[in-house]
C-alpha cells in the first residue's frame, strides 16, 4: 500500500473537520474573485453608463464599494481566522496521533533493532520526518483542493463573461501539466536522499555530543571537525541537488504561466479595438488571469511541498514497518506470581540468523530463592544468558522456563514485571531523583520511595543534594557519581520488589567505599529472591548457592565456590587464583 493511502488512516478520524476547513478555505479564496466583476461593473456599468448622471454614478460607485467592503472587512476576517486555526489544529492533532503510535512502536522493537540502527536516525524519523508530513495535511488535503476549486470557480465566472477569451486564457494549461509531471517524478527521490543525508548529520551529532568527553580527552577536535565536514558536506550536496532541480521546475513552470497573461492581453486588446469586447470585460479578464494562474503557481509550490512530505512519509513508514523480534504469542497467557524457579533447557542462541551460536546447548536449573553467579571470560555468553531471562531475545533452540512455564508462552508484561535488573552502567533519565526511583513502581507513595532509598543506602546522599529528592540528575545521571547512580538504580528495584533479581556486574566499576555500600544494599535486595549475578570479581560471589562457569557459550563447570576450587585444573580454580594473585 502506498505511503499516502497508509497516511490517510491517521487522517480518517478527522474527515469532518477537514471538510469544514475545506469549505471555509473555498469561501475565503472565492471572495476575492468578486473583485474582477466589480472592476467590470465600475468600468462598463457605472463609468461607461451614458444614461446616468454624475451624481447617480457616484451613488452607484459607493453602493458597490460599500457592499464589497462588508464582504472583505466583516465577513472574510472570521472565515480567515477559523480556517487557519482549524487547519493548524487538525494537522497538529494528526501529528500527535502519529507520534503516539510511533512511540508505542519504538517501545515494542527489540534490542537487535537498536543495536543495528543509529539513535539519531530514529529520532530524525520520529521528529523531522513526521513533522514534514504535516504539509500533506495542510497542502495535499486542503490547499491543493482549495486552489483547484478557486480555478474552477474562476473559469465558470470567466465563461459567463466570454467563452472565447476563457479558452484563450486556458491555452497554457496542457504545457503546465506536462512540465509538472516531468519534473516532480524525480524530485521525490532527490528529496528522500536529502532527508537521509540530514538524518546522517543528526546521527553523527547525537553520538558525538554524547561522547564529547572522549573527543576532548583524546584532543580529537580537529579530526572530528574533518569527519563532520564530510558528513555535513554530503548533506549539502544532496540539498543542492534537490534545490537545483527545484529551481529548474520553478523556472520552467513560471515561464509557462507567465506567457498566458500576455496572450490574453493581446487577444482581448484586439477584440476591444475591433468592437467585439468591452473595456470592462477586458479589465476583468486581466484581473482573472491572476486569479487563475496564481493558484497554478501555488500548486507548483504545493507539488514541491507534497513531494517532500511523501518522501518523509516513506521514511516514516519504513520505521513503522520494522518487525518485532520479540512479541506476545497469539495464545500467550499471563505469568502467575512466580516462585522463582529458572530453567535453561538445552538452550542454543545466536544474535543473527547467519551468525554463529553464542550459546550452545546450555542446560541448568535455579531453585527458587537461590543466588546463582555466572562467571567466565569476557564474551563467553554470560550477558546473553541474563538477556534471555526477561526475553529481550528469543532462543533458537531449547527453552527458557520460569516455574516450569516456557516464557515464550507468557505475556511480556507479566514476565518482565516480575524481574528486576541492576546493571553495571544503569541509565538514569534527565528527571528528578524521585522520578527515577518511581520507575520501579510509578504508583508508589513518597513514603515507599524513601523506604526504597534507605534500603539502597541512598537516602542520606539524596538529602544532601540541592533539592533533595526533587533534584534533577541531568541526562543519563551526569550530575551524580557512579556509586550514587547505582544506588538510585538499586532503589527503584527495591520499589519494584520483584521475585527474580538480575545483577549484571553491578559493582565492578566502583571505588571501594561505594562498593561496600552497594554490596550491602545488594545483599539486602537479594534476600529471599531468586538472584542471578554476573560477576567479574570472583571475591564478590563466593557466598553464591551455585556458580556456573560459562566459556565460549557452553556451561563448563557448575557447583559451589568450595566445590569448584577443589577442581585443580578447572577454569574457576585458575580464574580465582589469578585474581587472588592480582
Amino acid at each position: 500500500m502506498g505511503s499516502m493511502k497508509r497516511y490517510l488512516r491517521f487522517v480518517k478520524p478527522y474527515r469532518v473537520n477537514i471538510f469544514v476547513t475545506f469549505i471555509l478555505g473555498v469561501i475565503k479564496f472565492a471572495i476575492p474573485l468578486f473583485t474582477p466583476v466589480l472592476i467590470k461593473i465600475v468600468i462598463d456599468d457605472i463609468i461607461g453608463a451614458k444614461d446616468l448622471s454624475t451624481e447617480m454614478k457616484t451613488k452607484e460607485l459607493f453602493y458597490w464599494l460599500g457592499g464589497t467592503a462588508i464582504l472583505f472587512f466583516i465577513i472574510r476576517p472570521p472565515i480567515e481566522y477559523y480556517r487557519q486555526y482549524l487547519a493548524q489544529k487538525l494537522s497538529n492533532n494528526i501529528l500527535y496521533d502519529i507520534r503516539q503510535k510511533m512511540y508505542v512502536h519504538l517501545q515494542k522493537l527489540g534490542l537487535k533493532f537498536y543495536s543495528n540502527n543509529r539513535v539519531g536516525d530514529v529520532i530524525s524519523r520520529t521528529i523531522n520526518d513526521v513533522e514534514q508530513t504535516k504539509e500533506f495535511v495542510m497542502t495535499g488535503l486542503m490547499n491543493v483542493w482549495i486552489d483547484l476549486s478557486t480555478i474552477i470557480i474562476a473559469i465558470v465566472v470567466m465563461m459567463k463573461l466570454d467563452v472565447k477569451l476563457t479558452l484563450v486564457s486556458l491555452i497554457a494549461f496542457p504545457f503546465y501539466a506536462i512540465s509538472v509531471r516531468y519534473f516532480f517524478s524525480r524530485l521525490r527521490s532527490l528529496t528522500r536522499e536529502r532527508s537521509k543525508a540530514l538524518a546522517g548529520v543528526q546521527s553523527y551529532l547525537h553520538e558525538r555530543v554524547q561522547g564529547m568527553n572522549i573527543i576532548k580527552s583524546f584532543t580529537l577536535e580537529k579530526h572530528e571537525q574533518k569527519i563532520f565536514s564530510g558528513t555535513n558536506g554530503e548533506f549539502l550536496n544532496k540539498a543542492l541537488d534537490q534545490t537545483r532541480w527545484n529551481a529548474k521546475t520553478f523556472a520552467v513552470v513560471n515561464t509557462i504561466t507567465g506567457i498566458a497573461p500576455l496572450i490574453v492581453i493581446g487577444f482581448a486588446g484586439y477584440e476591444v479595438i475591433n468592437g467585439h469586447l468591452s473595456v470592462g470585460t477586458m479589465a476583468a479578464f486581466v484581473a482573472y488571469i491572476d486569479s487563475l494562474y496564481n493558484p497554478l503557481r501555488r500548486l507548483v509550490n504545493s507539488s514541491t511541498t507534497l513531494t517532500q512530505a511523501v518522501a518523509s512519509m516513506d521514511r516514516m513508514f519504513e520505521l513503522f514497518d520494522q518487525t518485532y523480534e520479540v512479541e506476545d504469542a497469539k495464545d500467550a497467557k499471563p505469568l502467575p506470581q512466580v516462585k522463582g524457579k529458572i530453567e535453561f533447557d538445552h538452550v542454543s542462541f545466536r544474535y543473527n540468523d547467519d551468525g554463529q551460536d553464542v550459546l550452545k546447548n546450555v542446560n541448568f536449573d535455579i531453585v527458587p530463592g537461590q543466588t546463582v553467579a555466572l562467571v567466565g571470560m569476557s564474551g563467553g555468553g554470560k550477558s546473553t544468558i541474563i538477556s534471555l531471562i526477561p526475553r529481550f531475545y528469543d532462543v533458537q533452540k531449547g527453552a527458557v522456563k520460569i516455574d516450569g512455564m516456557d516464557i515464550r508462552k507468557t505475556t511480556l508484561l507479566s514476565l518482565r514485571s516480575q524481574i528486576g535488573i541492576v546493571m553495571q552502567d544503569n541509565i538514569l533519565f534527565s528527571d528528578s531523583v524521585k522520578a527515577n526511583i518511581l520507575m520501579g513502581n510509578p504508583d508508589a507513595s513518597d513514603e515507599e520511595v524513601i523506604e526504597a532509598a534507605k534500603a539502597a543506602n541512598a537516602h542520606e546522599f539524596i538529602l544532601s543534594l540541592p533539592e533533595g529528592y526533587d533534584t534533577k540528575v541531568g541526562e543519563r545521571g551526569v550530575k551524580l557519581s557512579g556509586g550514587q547512580k547505582q544506588r538510585i538504580a538499586i532503589a527503584r528495584v527495591f520499589l519494584k520488589n520483584p521475585p527474580i533479581l538480575i545483577l549484571d556486574e553491578a559493582t565492578s566499576a566502583l571505588d571501594l567505599e561505594s562498593e561496600a555500600l552497594i554490596q550491602e544494599s545488594l545483599d539486602r535486595l537479594a534476600h529471599n529472591r531468586t538472584t542471578v549475578i554476573v560477576a567479574h570479581r570472583l571475591s564478590t560471589i563466593t557466598h553464591a548457592d551455585q556458580i556456573l562457569v560459562i566459556d565460549h557459550g557452553e556451561l563448563k563447570e557448575q557447583g559451589t565456590h568450595q566445590e569448584l576450587l577443589e577442581k585443580q585444573d578447572g577454569i574457576y580454580h585458575n580464574l580465582f587464583h589469578i585474581q587472588t594473585l592480582e
